[in-house]
């Protein structure tokens, strides 16, 4: 303190010649204080600190610290140390953080926009004390530095002053410990909207990881204009967004795709992904984990949670884009229809670049605006689609089985409802080859053509079994586990067909009339493992997901499908 005292006081070379010599020591010493204040709550401080605000003032009015390596940084990480916004007890008031910090922030601030004494002296004269005009300072000068940032008109003159690069680097790095602070929201808006014709980045990187994890933790809000420009400028955001997704998907939010559809529009991934290039590095960071994972089903499961909501956030965009062109045209409604289904069909070649435009169009088409009666239907044609795709080597320009695949699992509602039609369609007509196709493909996308004609073969005898159980009087756990051939002397089946059998038996609990008197003691016999105990809990809520979203009425096969999930969820 002593030190500063001299320092502050004295303005000769000597003076200042020490003051450098003792920079890189200070500022090592605000680190350790920075370290000590953010682990102890006000009392604490001002016990163990009593002098601690005296100190950081002082400090905030020496140029030189402030201009020294990162020791601006560290100052403010400690003045938001003694920030309360709701004083509890008397050592909080005493700190009256949102007075004196205000006014230790107003400085520092200061130094981007004018020259803090002038403004002391000039409310000095005023009359007015700190307390009244550094709260409405620190507003002001945000808003003075918003306003340069995007080149508005000052006082009736159009000035055309851009800030240079350097201050626009040098404010966003003062920003860092600062960005949850309500008082600089617009700031970090504005920065992160800011557009220059810099060739390189001029926002600090430390900056947008700061911003792009408070807003994460949900400590900041922004506009999805901003994220998206947070995005776009800086990579590693977006792909810390994707990795905070896979952790819920694996831990809290495992097989919880409300919860898993919340966070993803509270992220505004999907509003973003409207911009081609978001939506690109998405898509690929979906296809790693796909391949990283051996096709997890949560991960599945995540895709089509978000290409639906990207779908419906691209279908907003367009629709609300249409009504701004064609407002007060009611004359032009059908050609204002026929635009926006240009625009759509060429926006998904955009996204879809490996794709067939016709299969992307047809997947396009939710099965909730297609009669129920007329899903089998759809679901046949989808299958013919891509098994030409897959097996003709004429349309390569698409991609292997794997990228058609890929693309057909985007759209969780028809690829999940295939071993579901199969299974409630009518009981004396034999199973569609198309759909035994389409089942074997989307469980088993790198099979060879025998291996899914084998897949097919083993899957329709179930089936059919299935279907004479459903005519039976009785039923029973052990005539459930013959008809899927379990305990049978053959040979093991390959995993992706064991999993398509126990979808058909999932199937066949929830839509057979006598499935509910038996339902536990299958699951029991099934699920052997803990992978199999979760892959059956993922089934049942994405099951229940989908058919809210179809609105399907089934009151029985609803109920049953709710208390399976919730015992499960309950012994997992």
């Amino acid at each position: 303190m002593r030190k500063l005292s001299v320092w502050d006081l004295a303005s000769t070379l000597e003076t200042q010649q020490d003051t450098c010599r003792h920079l890189p020591r200070f500022q090592e010493f605000l680190r350790q204080l920075y370290e000590a204040l953010k682990e102890m709550d006000s009392n604490a401080i001002i016990e163990r600190f009593p002098t601690v605000g005296q100190l950081l003032a002082k400090t905030c009015r020496n140029p030189l610290i402030l201009a020294y390596d990162e020791s601006q940084k560290i100052l403010i990480w400690c003045l938001c140390c003694l920030i309360k916004k709701d004083p509890q007890n008397s050592g909080e008031s005493k700190f009256n953080s949102w007075t004196r910090v205000k006014g230790l922030l107003s400085h520092i601030l200061s130094t981007f926009r004018f020259d803090i004494k002038e403004v002391d002296l000039f409310t000095q004269v005023l009359g007015y004390a700190p307390t009244d005009y550094y709260p409405g300072l620190l507003k002001n000068m945000v808003l003075s530095l918003v306003s340069e940032l995007r080149e508005n008109h000052l006082n009736g003159f159009n000035t055309q002053r851009r800030m240079a690069p350097e201050r626009v680097r040098s404010l966003s790095r003062v920003c860092v410990p600062l960005v949850t602070l309500p008082d600089f929201e617009p700031l970090v808006e504005a920065l992160l909207t800011y557009h220059g014709h810099e060739p390189q980045e001029v926002l600090w990187p430390e900056f947008c990881d700061a911003v792009n994890e408070a807003f994460l933790l949900k400590k900041i809000s922004l506009p999805t204009s901003a994220i998206l420009c947070l995005w776009l400028r800086h990579l590693p955001s977006l792909e810390n967004t994707m990795l905070h997704l896979f952790e819920k998907l694996i831990s809290s939010e495992r097989n919880f795709l409300r919860r898993i559809e919340c966070f993803m529009k509270d992220s505004s991934l999907p509003a973003a992904a409207c911009h081609p290039a978001i939506f690109r590095v998405v898509d690929e960071m979906f296809r790693y984990a796909l391949l990283e994972t051996d096709g997890a089903l949560e991960v599945l499961a995540a895709i089509q949670v978000f290409t639906r909501c990207f779908v419906e956030a691209l279908e907003k965009e367009d629709k609300q884009r249409c009504q701004e062109n064609q407002r007060g045209k009611e004359s032009f409604q059908q050609t204002a229809l026929k635009q926006v289904d240009i625009q759509l069909k060429f926006a998904f070649k955009t996204y879809f670049p490996y794709a067939s435009p016709s299969l992307v169009m047809v997947l396009l088409q939710h099965p909730k605006d297609i009669p129920q009666g007329l899903w089998h239907q759809a679901l046949k044609h989808i299958s013919e689609m891509l098994k030409e795709v897959v097996e003709d080597q004429t349309h390569g320009s698409y991609g292997g089985p794997f990228e058609s695949w890929f693309l057909f699992v985007h759209f969780g509602g028809w690829a999940d409802m295939v071993a579901e039609q199969l299974m409630t369609s009518e009981a004396e007509a034999e199973a569609p080859e198309a759909l035994l196709w389409l089942l074997a493909f989307s469980c088993s996308p790198g099979a060879g053509h025998q291996q899914r004609a084998q897949t097919m073969v083993e899957v329709k005898a179930v089936l059919s079994c299935l279907m004479k159980l459903l005519r039976s009087p009785t039923l029973s756990a052990r005539d459930l586990q013959a008809a899927a051939g379990e305990g049978g002397e053959g040979a093991p089946r390959p995993p992706a067909c064991q999993q398509l059998i126990r979808r058909l038996l999932l199937n066949f609990l929830l839509w057979a009339p006598g499935g509910h008197a038996i339902a536990q003691e299958v699951i029991t016999l099934m699920a052997q493992t803990d992978a199999i105990m979760h892959e059956i809990i993922g089934f049942l809520d994405q099951t229940l997901y989908r058919w809210d979203h179809l609105c399907v009425e089934a009151p029985r096969s609803r109920k049953l499908a709710r208390e399976l999930l919730a015992e499960l969820r309950g012994q997992a």
